[in-house]
């Protein structure tokens, strides 16, 4: 889509998938991958590890099906694999930033894949520097790579542990080495991991939509603050490495990130958003005459919004499931041309009519205006915005790429002053409160929800200073070379 338009988007970074002692290892982790393309679309990485502990990579630029096919899966031998899937937040794109990451330490090869952000990832990063260590990407995740390398535990599974202790921030991580992979949560555990398996075979994903395309079972969530080992005969071992944290995960993975046919912390997606459109109704109900989400996040909810109020749901906006990143504009000026290169207005479910519309979200403002004003010239009579979740106020630091504090409209606007600028007859939002009791969050003495809802309140579950110290540092990748990279070379510190 245009620059424009992707300024206007809310985007998770990545995804990550893991498959243990299975003899089609790497063409599961691709079909893995693959449902998790919506958390990642600018890159994709399989590792995999052979009988005779060879590890071997591939990493591409691009969606899985365009980067994997039976000729490159046919370079990742091995019965055990973990991918990876991302989106890039700053910085140019380089081959290096690909993961899973790669590197030799004195323990032998690890390749590492990453869902989050480490707040203190470049308080970190220049210690080590500082200590000679040479990085050769701008990721946080080979940070982690450099604290393992110069451990001085007495074994590569107690240099991992040790070096996660050190990191701030979230964390859902994959490490596969020639004796084990291991899976592993921050204590907040704000990012999601779940277990399954496959034919006895354990395997690991960001989320169990994975499960249902590759026929795995799911088992459980892997809890905050655990780790899970498994060794190459796919025999399991979880351990406690951290101190115990109040556990803080992402509430936005179930507004918005998180597929609809996954359950994510314990809650199942599709009709924990159902029930944002429902309270959204019961909260700010409008005299209007049909309800449109802004496809596709925004379906459950309007479904949930005309459920409750008994008005007609319509797809007044249908989405093209075919737009790429870039685009070259026509020199004739076409107005709104980013919204109607994804959205096309059904002028029968318009015309006339008094229009609910539902979306998950507002960032900045600028699609959500050019959305009512293409629906103005379909000929609605009145546009009335519903947002099923709060204002957007904060900046995300645990792996959501949200633009700076000042670029978020709700930040420095009340509600009226974004519905003038976005020029909708009415504007109202869910209420935290809303919010809250559809994902059934509950609150401790303190007012602290049980979910991490900084990107709403401020409450950031990291202090702001050790976040502004750290920040997160993520960019996009591309590698495209058509061999694998085989990680053999002797161990080196």
């Amino acid at each position: 889509m245009l620059d424009e338009d992707k300024r206007d988007l809310i985007e998770e970074e990545c995804g990550i998938f893991g498959i243990v002692d299975h003899n089609e290892a790497a063409n599961h982790t691709y079909l893995g991958l693959h449902a998790l393309q919506h958390r990642g679309q600018e890159a994709a990485g399989i590792a995999t590890v052979d009988e005779d502990r060879e590890m071997y990579v591939q990493r591409r630029m691009g969606l899985v099906n365009d980067g994997f096919d039976k000729q490159v899966l046919a370079t990742l031998p091995g019965r055990s694999a973990i991918g990876h899937v991302r989106y890039s937040t700053s910085g140019d794109s380089t081959a290096g930033n690909a993961q899973p990451i790669t590197v030799s330490t004195k323990y032998g090869p690890i390749a590492l894949a990453h869902n989050g952000n480490l707040t203190n990832a470049g308080e970190l990063r220049s210690r080590l520097e500082g200590e000679g260590s040479i990085f050769g990407t701008t990721t946080d995740t080979e940070v982690i790579a450099h604290l393992v390398a110069r451990s001085l535990a007495d074994d590569l599974e107690g240099a991992l542990f040790e070096s996660l202790r050190r990191v701030e921030g979230a964390f859902s991580l994959l490490a596969i080495t020639p004796k084990f992979t291991m899976a592993i949560r921050d204590p907040h555990g704000v990012r999601p991991l779940c277990l399954g398996h496959l034919d006895g075979s354990p395997v690991v994903a960001s989320e169990p939509s994975s499960f249902n395309l590759i026929g795995a079972e799911f088992d459980r969530e892997i809890e905050a603050g655990e780790g899970l080992i498994i060794d190459e005969n796919g025999n399991e071992r979880s351990v406690r490495p951290f101190e115990e944290r109040k556990p803080a995960p992402c509430i936005f993975e179930l507004v918005y990130f998180s597929r609809p046919d996954s359950n994510v912390f314990g809650r199942n997606v599709y009709e924990a958003r159902k029930e944002m459109g429902q309270i959204l109704a019961r909260e700010s109900h409008v005299e209007s005459d049909v309800v449109i989400p802004v496809p596709d996040s925004g379906v459950p909810a309007a479904m949930g919004y005309a459920e409750e109020t008994g008005l007609d749901y319509e797809m007044g906006l249908v989405r093209s499931h075919y737009v790429g990143r870039t685009f070259i504009e026509p020199s004739s000026k076409i107005r709104h041309f980013g919204v109607k290169l994804k959205l096309s207005p059904i002028k029968s479910k318009i015309e006339g009519k008094r229009v609910v519309v539902v979306d998950d979200s507002i960032v900045r403002g600028t699609t959500s205006r050019k959305i009512v004003a293409m629906l103005r010239e379909t000929g609605a009579e009145e546009v009335h915005f519903r947002v099923a979740s709060p204002q957007t106020t904060h900046s995300c630091f645990y792996g959501i790429d949200t633009p700076d504090r000042d670029a978020l409209i709700a930040a420095h606007h009340s509600t009226e002053e974004i519905r003038e600028q976005i020029d909708a007859d009415s504007l109202a939002y869910l209420s935290i409160d809303g919010l809250r009791e559809s994902v059934d969050a509950s609150v401790d003495e303190d007012g602290r929800s049980s979910f991490c809802e900084a990107c709403f309140t401020g409450d950031y579950p990291v202090s702001p200073q050790t976040i502004e110290e750290g920040g997160p540092a993520s960019t996009s990748t591309r590698i495209d070379s058509p061999d694998p990279e085989k990680v053999t070379e002797p161990p080196t510190s």
